[in-house]
């Protein structure tokens, strides 16, 4: 270590979704609380990367970080965790330049097994306590430490607001945070690694998620994005017991936000399809202060795939419940993950699944080439479909949903629409334009220079490469 006569310093790096970033925030908290400084990845004592394994290229992105965090920094100390480090630990301790591996089961006390394992003559300073229980300590052969457990025992769930950049609101430089209110998936679906590497579902409890809430809005923060990795199962883990309460509801928390905190615009991140109940899809349309936004994963429209995916729900199932949010929310986005080549997709399938598409009034997809995952039982399925095939497959929906966006954009020219203002300036020719979100979940540019982090009201002109383009700001 390079920090005998000053203030050691740290930097995470994050790899896939909200969920783990929200971790990165979180574990940066971890650091600062005990003395550490932030500084970039080239010149930090300790570089922890925060890994995803969703995918095999996720995998593969996190490798090569490991790779160009030695090579870039030969004397840091590399700090391996997350979901790829909970699936495959050895494998990961394997490669050179890992000082130590780090999973998910033990996130919640990452910087103290570090500072403890990287700097054992400090004990006085960086003790570990107890609660890193040493049955969660392994040793690789060339005695590199490994702390992974059961993470279906694992109970904390980390969570600290995720911002888009790295200054404050009074620089107008940060917009709209992220706060994951809930981590692991009850559900086994047959392609999924997710619920193996972060267990069982869990959620923050209600007055810690409304201090997070009012922290934020008294910092200056009007727009605020709730996530999880099963986001509509939050509260269902929660004692309600002698509380002369019903077992809370996703709906429960969307009530209390608004009515416990002033924050202007909440904004709801992916949300499963059983759980977009009648009084969700009612509270959503009747709140101005709940964006005009949802995300309903859908996989395939076919029912025999879904039914190999140990997915909940049929397409006629999913068909009624976005009709019900398109009926409700007129002027909403509605986007879906899809996923193309799940093990023994026909071609009759794969047509079932593009005219749902076709026939729903989805505004964008989250297209995915299925990526077998060691351990899943889809991974061992017959008929897996050829990776040129499902390519194939994955491109055709692709086009299909960049023709759905472009019309669903088309029918707001001429329009005004309202925005959140971003910290991202844009130069055309002579001229400036400032990045917005819409309510409704578009990018638009904005002409002339704007403060971050405010609302304005937008007349659409046009669209240039996916994103409206407003002539002026309207009072």
């Amino acid at each position: 270590m390079r920090y005998h006569n000053s203030v050691p310093t740290f930097h995470v790096e994050n790899f896939g979704c909200r969920a783990t970033q929200a971790d990165g925030a979180a574990l940066e908290r971890q650091f600062e609380s005990r003395g550490l400084a932030r500084a970039p990845s080239a010149q930090a004592d300790l570089v922890i990367l925060n890994t995803c394994t969703v995918t095999n290229s996720a995998d593969q992105d996190a490798r090569a970080a490991i790779r160009r965090a030695q090579r870039q920094n030969p004397l840091a100390k590399i700090i391996v965790t997350g979901c790829y480090a909970q699936r495959a630990p050895a494998e990961i301790a394997a490669l050179p330049g890992v000082t130590c591996v780090i999973g998910n089961s033990h996130k919640h006390q990452l910087a103290e097994i570090a500072l403890h394992e990287i700097t054992p003559s400090r004990e006085a300073f960086f003790p570990l306590s107890a609660l890193a229980s040493p049955r969660g300590r392994l040793t690789t052969n060339d005695q590199r430490p490994l702390y992974v457990s059961d993470i279906f025992a694992h109970t904390e769930l980390l969570a600290a607001p995720v911002f888009e950049s790295a200054a404050g609101p009074s620089s107008n430089d940060r917009t709209r945070p992220n706060l994951k209110v809930q981590d692991g998936c009850d559900n086994r679906c047959s392609f999924c690694v997710i619920p193996s590497v972060r267990g069982h579902s869990r959620s923050l409890k209600l007055p810690e998620i409304i201090s997070e809430v009012n922290a934020l809005v008294a910092a200056g923060y009007r727009e605020l994005v709730i996530s999880g990795i099963n986001l509509g199962r939050w509260g269902r883990d929660l004692d309600a017991s002698g509380s002369g309460f019903p077992q809370p509801r996703f709906e429960n928390l969307i009530e209390a936000i608004l009515s416990e905190t002033q924050l202007e615009k909440l904004r709801i991140s992916s949300v499963e399809p059983m759980d977009w109940t009648d009084n969700l899809i009612a509270l959503v349309a009747s709140s101005p202060r709940i964006a005009k936004h949802a995300h309903v994963p859908l996989q395939s429209g076919s029912d025999t795939v879904l039914r190999r995916m140990h997915r909940k729900y049929r397409p006629w199932h999913y068909r009624e419940k976005i009709e019900k949010i398109r009926a409700a929310l007129p002027t909403a986005a509605i986007g879906a993950d899809v996923m193309a080549g799940f093990p023994g997709e026909t071609d009759t399938e794969f047509e079932a699944t593009r005219r749902l598409i076709e026939d729903l009034p989805f505004t964008y997809l989250h297209v995915f080439t299925y990526s077998a995952r060691p351990g899943t039982p889809a991974a061992a399925m017959p008929n897996q479909v050829p990776v040129q095939v499902a390519r194939e497959r994955n491109k055709i929906l692709r086009d299909l949903a960049a023709e759905k966006k472009l019309a669903f954009m088309q029918s707001f020219i001429g329009k005004q629409l309202d925005a959140i203002t971003l910290n991202v300036i844009h130069a055309e020719g002579e001229e400036d334009f400032t990045e917005a979100l819409t309510d409704n979940y578009q990018k638009l540019y904005l002409k002339g220079r704007h403060d971050s982090n405010r609302w304005i009201t937008a007349q659409v002109a046009t669209i240039e490469d996916g994103a409206f383009v407003a002539e002026q700001a309207m009072s």
